[in-house]
């Protein structure tokens, strides 16, 4: 990975700043400058750091059941959209679905800030290709938890889609148009919750809500829980937790994390069989998003998901007895 200094590109510094603001709107703008640095972009980032601040707000604002819940309610409904759009079919192919819900929920997932579904995805097949080595851009073993928690996102190589990875997604115009205004979904969140909680305001002041409360808890704090929540799957997941398949990377089976990401932490049975919709592979693994797509698949919002094999099943079990046993003391 070079660090080539941001005026190799040719612009002054004042078109440089106004390129990077430009890009909060429109990613395309610049894709075909060299983007390979690793240097923090301050202006880049700076919607995510005004993100952080914003939930500040909370302290100023009177709380309510109803702002909770949409906080909660938001956080769930935009991390499955994640594991199980953006990652398991977006990335991995594993199971199918129709235009109309593919559209649907790459919506919900841009929805969650973190980019558009093609840059996502794309990103994701290239840590598959290279992790845990010098290509992998978020590797804690080699650059260590805090970039690989939320610094990689920081710089300007992790910028541009890698469009020649997501070939098969990049044919849908509707895909191409959220990755690239890929601030138009969060802003739309942001004007719904604000509508409905003037709503709610005028019609059930009982709930004790109103437009600004529901933006500052069903969106920026819930937005920051969540992004939060997802990546600790590329720090703590290669780093806590146990390693049941030798892979070539250090990806790690936790527990906790599986909780807290509808069943991502299930991270080294993932990078033992990426293509399976089923990330959980035994009974005792709880992996709520394959329940939900389970569910989905009896009504036919998506079908086809991808099982484990049997060999790999069985590979699981015999690695597992060959564990040794912790004694007591």
């Amino acid at each position: 990975m070079t660090n080539k200094d941001a005026s190799s590109s040719g612009l002054t510094p004042t078109r440089r700043l106004l390129r990077n603001i430009l890009r909060w709107i429109d990613s395309d703008i610049g894709s075909h400058e060299d983007m390979s640095s690793t240097e923090f972009n301050w202006l880049r980032v700076m919607p995510f750091i005004v993100l952080h601040l914003l939930c500040l707000l909370a302290f100023f604002l009177p709380v309510s059941a109803t702002a909770v819940a949409f906080c909660f309610g938001l956080y769930w409904l935009r991390l499955f959209a994640i594991t199980a759009f953006y990652h398991r079919y977006f990335s991995h192919r594993a199971y199918k679905t129709n235009r109309f819900w593919q559209f649907i929920f790459a919506l919900l997932g841009n929805m969650a800030a973190q980019r558009g579904p093609l840059w996502w995805a794309a990103h994701h097949r290239a840590h598959h290709q290279h992790a845990d080595t010098d290509e992998d851009l978020h590797s804690p073993v080699k650059r260590g938890f805090w970039w690989s928690h939320a610094g990689w996102f920081t710089c300007d190589a992790s910028f541009r889609t890698q469009h020649q990875r997501i070939k098969d997604f990049t044919r849908f115009p509707e895909l191409r148009w959220l990755d690239r205004y890929d601030s138009f979904a969060p802003l739309l969140l942001i004007v719904l919750l604000y509508i409905s909680g003037e709503w709610l305001e005028a019609s059930a002041p009982q709930l004790n809500t109103n437009g600004l409360q529901l933006v500052v808890w069903g969106f920026f704090i819930s937005t920051v829980l969540l992004f939060h929540s997802t990546v600790t799957i590329n720090s703590l997941g290669h780093i806590w937790g146990k390693k049941r398949f030798p892979t070539k990377d250090e990806s790690r089976n936790n527990a906790f994390l599986a909780l807290l990401t509808l069943g991502e932490g299930w991270h080294n049975n993932h990078h033992r069989w990426a293509v399976s919709a089923r990330q959980g592979f035994y009974w005792w693994e709880l992996d709520i998003t394959y329940l939900i797509l389970k569910a989905m698949s009896w009504v036919g919002i998506v079908r086809e998901l991808n099982p484990v094999p049997r060999h790999v099943l069985a590979e699981g079990r015999q690695l597992t007895l060959k564990q040794p046993v912790e004694k007591s003391s």
